[in-house]
């Protein structure tokens, strides 16, 4: 395997004003937009390949992962050579290619359009809304597992009952191996007395190729979209031993979600207080600023 999937094409309303004009995956994360941290993990594990499935207003992202000459230029001038290796890692990560999805139809039609470039080949697919720790082997393993089973394969993480309307929601049963399971069915944004189980499906795929044709003659579902939940149900269902057979893999790690106002500030506290350069100055205003909140009351 080396491709990769990122579908970018969303509006991000959640975060207008700012998404008006800036793509919500450039939203910053302490110094990165967000996006780039998911073009590392694919990159990480092995995926060099990378299409991103864009959509209108979203050129700065294609400007990012391209090389910045007079930017460049000018840090090399200065010899800031700190800045100028940083901003010349997101062009050099990757092979990475754009194709637009012409209208917002979901996630099932957003993979659907990148047949062409897959091709008859197994890739990822990384939603942007999710950053998976760094530290966490979440799409190598998942990977590890296509290998093994064949097949499709989702990262699953467990949630709290009020959650699982939130996400899909997987039926499983168990393998030999206690991070990996058989996927017999999945709902979409399931009520909470409907969902088949706790065991959430984040944004991390891997998909057989077989999954096109699937998505070709999946209807619009939930939202008036087409699903790729939807499709996978249906290779869940039929329980083929080739290209049919879904597993997911449970994963107990670290996730970031950033597709909200409060979990993206969440997350980029967070990143700060991981950040040796930062951790120093950053922990100790931060401990101040709480104490001042809850000693007396807000200006």
């Amino acid at each position: 395997m080396t491709k990769a999937v990122i579908p970018v094409a969303g509006l991000g309303t959640r975060f207008l004003p700012a998404t008006k004009s800036t793509p919500k995956e450039m939203l910053p994360i302490v110094d990165k937009p967000a996006i780039q941290y998911v073009v590392e993990e694919a990159v990480a594990a092995g995926l060099d390949d990378v299409l991103m499935i864009t959509g209108r207003n979203k050129r700065s992202i294609e400007d990012h992962f391209d090389r910045a000459y007079e930017l460049e230029e000018a840090l090399r001038v200065k010899k800031d050579f700190d800045r100028l290796d940083s901003v010349r890692a997101s062009s050099e990560l990757a092979q990475v290619h754009y194709v637009r999805q012409g209208e917002p139809r979901g996630l099932g039609h957003a993979v659907l359009c990148s047949a062409a470039h897959v091709g008859d080949e197994p890739f990822a697919v990384l939603l942007g809304d999710d950053l998976i720790d760094v530290r966490e082997p979440l799409l190598k393993r998942m990977i590890e597992v296509r290998r093994t089973y064949g097949g499709s394969v989702i990262a699953l993480m467990e949630v709290e009952p009020e959650q699982v309307s939130l996400y899909g929601c997987a039926a499983i049963q168990p393998t030999d191996e206690p991070d990996v399971v058989t996927v017999t069915d999945l709902v979409e944004k399931p009520s909470p007395d409907q969902a088949p189980s706790r065991w959430a499906i984040i944004g991390r795929y891997i998909c057989d190729p077989e999954i096109f044709d699937v998505l070709r003659e999946t209807p619009p579902g939930r939202g008036g979209e087409i699903q790729l939940t939807d499709a996978l149900r249906e290779l869940a269902r039929n329980g083929s031993t080739g290209g049919g057979s879904v597993h997911g893999v449970l994963f107990r790690g670290k996730r970031y979600d950033t597709g909200n106002k409060i979990d993206y500030l969440r997350t980029v506290v967070e990143f700060a207080c991981d950040r040796p350069d930062l951790a120093a100055e950053f922990l100790p205003w931060l401990s101040d600023f709480l104490a001042e909140r809850e000693s007396g009351p807000t200006r």
